[in-house]
């Protein structure tokens, strides 16, 4: 089992004061509630993030004419390569940042608050499965844990910390520990968060039977094994721990919120939502039917809470679907920041 040692330098110095209590992003009860506080960060993030207000400008958005979260502009997540995308001055207490192969240009996130993040993805998690101190938190992540900046990591080692519980850990590569301990904690509730090729590594080899295992994919191959469908790497690692579901994390180094599900249907936390756009028009909206996924995280207040990303998905009433990615690297309408 690896321990994982996270420090972060915290710089209170902000200029920036937002024009309302950031707690109550996670009070939203309604959808009047919600559009309220959309409308609040927008106008907020439109005075405080210089990329998102030029980005805004070249759509020529006034923000006294938008009276809806719908008609709110979403913001290319590809700018997160580019440009610093923040809505604060000065240094913020982490920068998360994307995986990506060798020589690649990955994401950066500047997160101003901490404090935003844990309160996010806490309430997020104890909202779908209850109270963290109910579960042995065990973190199969190797690729994300070799490396530095990954906001999986930092969600997952707070997770773990929370839990309180003595076997709550990360591991690599230590299958053999990982099943003794799964074995021993077959009478206890365990959520089992791992990246699909090391589920698939760690399944394959050993198909344990985990009846009270939470087993929870948090997507990628990582080029260790061929892409699979979303159905077909839940079927092969259902038959592999012997579960009846398999559970996923939704989430994004440029997000500081997480969808969660339970096999393909995503459920968002109150001050999360999804919308979908057009194939065609990047900024039409569409609904009932499969477009790209827009993101709206409200606890991303410091940075930018309304993203257009690059995943496909459908939005039903009461959930959402993730059914894939757009296959050109960059979503139209990227260039209007070219510098």
């Amino acid at each position: 089992m690896q321990d994982k040692v996270i420090n972060y330098k915290v710089n209170a110095q902000y200029k920036e004061k937002l024009p309302f209590d950031s707690n109550s992003i996670f009070s939203i009860k309604t959808e009047d509630d919600f559009n309220k506080a959309a409308l609040a960060v927008f106008n907020f993030q439109y005075k405080h993030n210089p990329v998102y207000q030029t980005y805004c400008k070249h759509l020529k958005v006034v923000p006294e004419d938008i009276n809806r979260y719908e008609a709110i502009p979403f913001l290319p997540i590809s700018f997160f390569k580019t440009h610093k995308v923040a809505a604060f001055q000065g240094e913020p207490e982490v920068t998360f940042s994307s995986s990506g192969t060798t020589g690649s240009i990955t994401s950066k996130h500047p997160v101003k608050e901490l404090a935003i993040y844990k309160q996010s993805f806490m309430a997020g998690f104890e909202a779908v499965y209850g109270s963290i101190k109910d579960y042995v938190v065990i973190g199969l992540l190797p690729s994300y844990l070799e490396r530095e900046g990954s906001s999986l990591i930092y969600m997952v080692d707070h997770l773990i910390k929370a839990s309180n519980q003595a076997e709550s850990g990360f591991f690599l590569n230590e299958y053999d520990a990982l099943l003794d301990l799964l074995n021993k904690c077959k009478n206890k509730k365990v959520v089992l968060i791992g990246v699909s090729y090391a589920l698939l590594d760690f399944g394959e080899k050993y198909r344990p039977q985990l009846k009270n295992t939470i087993i929870m994919e948090t997507g990628g191959m990582k080029g260790k094994r061929k892409e699979m469908i979303k159905s077909e790497l839940h079927a092969t690692l259902k038959s592999y721990f012997g579960v009846e579901a398999i559970h996923s994390e939704y989430g994004m180094t440029e997000l500081l919120s997480q969808a969660y599900s339970v096999g393909t249907a995503f459920t968002c936390p109150p001050w999360m939502k999804i919308l979908t756009r057009s194939y065609t028009d990047p900024l039409s909206l569409i609904s009932h039917k499969t477009g790209g996924i827009n993101v709206i995280d409200l606890a991303n207040i410091y940075s930018c809470s309304f993203i257009a990303t690059q995943d496909l998905g459908k939005v039903y009433p009461s959930h959402f679907e993730v059914v894939g990615r757009f296959d050109n690297s960059d979503i139209r309408g990227c260039n209007l920041l070219v510098q």
